[in-house]
C-alpha cells in the first residue's frame, strides 16, 4: 500500500496498461477481463487486475501530465513489482498525414519538462521505447490493417500555448508526429528501473488540419488501440514467464 494505490502486495499483474484517464481504465476493464476486480479507488485513479486470453493482465489510470504518472509508475515498479508498462492514450497530430484515430507508436520522446533537467543536467536524455514491445505492437497493428505510425512524440508540460505553431515549429521541422503529456517521462522512469515500456497512443485531434473526435470517442471507442495493447501486454507477459 501507498499514498495513491490501496492494492495489496500481488494485485497487480506483472504487465500494467496506463491510460490516463480513469474513465478509460474502467472501460477497459470491464469491456475486456474476465475474472476482474478492482484493486485502486485512491483519489478516484481506479486500478483493475483481470485476465485477457488467460493472462493476469492490470490497468491503472495514472492521471494527466509527467509528475502524476511519474508517482504511479514509481509506486507501481519499486511497490508492486511492475515489469511491463504500456501506455494506452490519446495524442494530438502535428503533421497533416495523421488522421483521426490513427495510431502511434512512439519509439521516443522529446519533452519541455524540467523533470529530466533535474537529473541529466546538461545532457539530453533520449529515452526510448522497449524495442521488442515496439515491433510486437507494430507487427499486430500491420497484421490487423491498422493506419499507425512509428516515431518521435513530444510529451509537453502545457496543453494550451498562445502560439502552438511556434511552440513546436522546430520539433514538428525535425519529425516530431504528435504531441501529449506523459511518454518521455514514462521511457525514462522504465530505463531507470531496468524495466519495459511503451507508449501506444490514438490521434485525438490534428492541430494542422483541425480534425477532433469527441470526447465520449476518447473515452470508449478506441477499440482498436485497446486490443493492440492487451495482445502486446499479453505476449510481453509470457516472454516474461519464459
Amino acid at each position: 500500500m501507498t499514498p495513491h494505490l490501496e492494492a495489496k502486495p500481488g494485485d497487480y499483474a506483472e504487465a500494467v496498461l496506463l491510460p490516463g484517464d480513469p474513465l478509460r481504465a474502467k472501460w477497459i476493464a470491464e469491456t475486456f477481463f474476465d475474472d476482474l476486480r478492482q484493486v485502486n479507488d485512491v483519489r478516484n485513479c481506479f486500478g483493475y487486475t483481470g485476465r485477457y486470453k488467460g493472462r493476469s493482465i492490470s490497468v491503472q489510470a495514472t492521471g494527466m501530465g509527467q509528475p502524476s504518472l511519474a508517482i504511479y509508475v514509481n509506486e507501481l515498479i519499486t511497490v508492486y513489482g511492475a515489469k511491463v508498462l504500456i501506455r494506452v492514450g490519446t495524442c494530438g497530430g502535428l503533421t497533416a498525414r495523421l488522421k483521426a484515430r490513427d495510431l502511434v507508436l512512439a519509439m521516443t520522446a522529446c519533452t519541455d519538462s524540467g523533470m529530466n533537467r533535474a537529473v541529466f543536467g546538461a545532457y539530453d536524455f533520449a529515452p526510448a521505447a522497449d524495442f521488442d514491445l515496439l515491433r510486437s505492437a507494430a507487427v499486430i497493428a500491420e497484421g490487423r490493417g491498422l493506419r499507425f505510425h512509428v516515431g518521435n512524440m513530444l510529451s509537453t508540460d502545457v496543453f494550451y500555448h498562445k502560439d502552438w505553431r511556434a511552440a513546436y515549429g522546430a520539433l514538428i521541422d525535425h519529425g516530431v508526429l504528435a504531441v501529449e503529456m506523459e511518454t518521455s517521462t514514462l521511457y525514462t522512469l522504465a530505463a531507470r528501473h531496468g524495466v519495459r515500456a511503451l507508449s501506444a497512443c490514438a490521434i485525438s485531434d490534428n492541430l494542422v488540419t483541425g480534425e477532433v473526435i469527441s470526447p465520449e470517442d476518447r473515452q470508449s471507442s478506441l477499440t482498436d488501440l485497446a486490443r493492440l495493447v492487451l495482445d502486446v501486454a499479453v505476449e510481453a507477459a509470457a516472454a516474461e514467464k519464459s
